[in-house]
């Protein structure tokens, strides 16, 4: 399994992008998931690209973006267009997106079919670049459950659309994770990592809350000490050597968590389970 951080970690942070690859690159990070925004803006520096990042030892597995799919369709071909490119600077073969922005059940039968199309507009262009596109499992979006993700891969149907699994979320939306893996497994491309002290401390994950600099961090865990047993999901997916799995980590003291977390997931996956509370799904 290759293990990247998230640079959505540092959004609030003074640091740069050659700080942040030379800490992965000595705590065992294969790579770096760039946040659109911050690809966006690395844009104006041409010294720092696929190239450059391979003097770490480090790529970027993927590009976590926001493309509008509730827009007009210029805006979101133009959009979709420039983060391709971006991807293809860094070398990049998938981009995440959202699957719109409210709940399955709250969305009707015509937004939902507007939805899809778009999705499936996306990944016409995504092809031709090389790049899946991928729709994360997150609450109030069309993949907020299994089921209704489920239902958004069959009706997409498109060879470069994918998902993004994120396990909290999936846990979340009141499905097991391991369950859910092995059936959702042939159409995931990568995963995200992260876990929660308990269900009513979900609410530190809403947009508005994570993206806050003064925003609530009470309730988000190290990865082995939250709700979410990670010992008997990673034992599901770890084997892999292909999978790509990211630490999501949104809360403070981030370079000690990231690295506490990362040496656990190693001994996870040599099969040395590392110290935890005993929970259940």
């Amino acid at each position: 399994m290759k293990v990247s951080l998230c640079t959505i970690t540092f959004r609030h942070h003074l640091i740069s992008l050659g700080e942040i690859a030379a800490w992965a690159q000595s705590n065992d990070f294969q790579g770096i998931e760039l946040w659109g925004a911050h690809a966006r803006n690395l844009a104006q520096q041409p010294d720092r690209n696929a190239e450059w990042l391979d003097s770490y030892g480090l790529s970027v597995p993927m590009i976590s973006d926001y493309l509008p799919v509730n827009a007009d369709p210029e805006t979101l071909r133009r959009k979709t267009v420039d983060l391709c490119r971006l991807a293809r600077r860094w070398r990049a073969k998938k981009i995440r997106t959202f699957a719109g922005n409210r709940g399955s059940l709250a969305t009707s039968t015509e937004d939902r079919r507007l939805i899809v199309e778009r999705l499936r507009d996306i990944c016409a262009i995504t092809e031709s670049y090389g790049i899946h596109l991928l729709a994360e499992t997150h609450p109030e979006t069309l993949a907020d459950t299994a089921t209704s993700t489920m239902r958004l891969i069959e009706e997409v149907n498109h060879p470069s659309f994918a998902i993004n699994f994120d396990t909290l979320h999936v846990w979340e939306g009141g499905d097991d994770p391991v369950a859910v893996h092995r059936t959702m497994k042939p159409h995931i491309r990568h995963y995200h990592l992260k876990n929660i002290r308990d269900r009513s401390d979900l609410s530190v994950f809403e947009p508005a809350n994570v993206y806050a600099a003064a925003g609530r961090r009470d309730g988000m865990t190290p990865l082995f000490e939250g709700t979410v047993d990670y010992g008997r999901f990673l034992g599901e997916i770890s084997g892999d050597p292909q999978i790509d799995a990211s630490l999501e980590w949104f809360g403070g003291d981030c370079l000690d968590i990231l690295r506490r977390d990362r040496r656990q997931v190693r001994q996870v996956i040599e099969g040395r389970e590392p110290a935890r509370r005993t929970v259940n799904f």
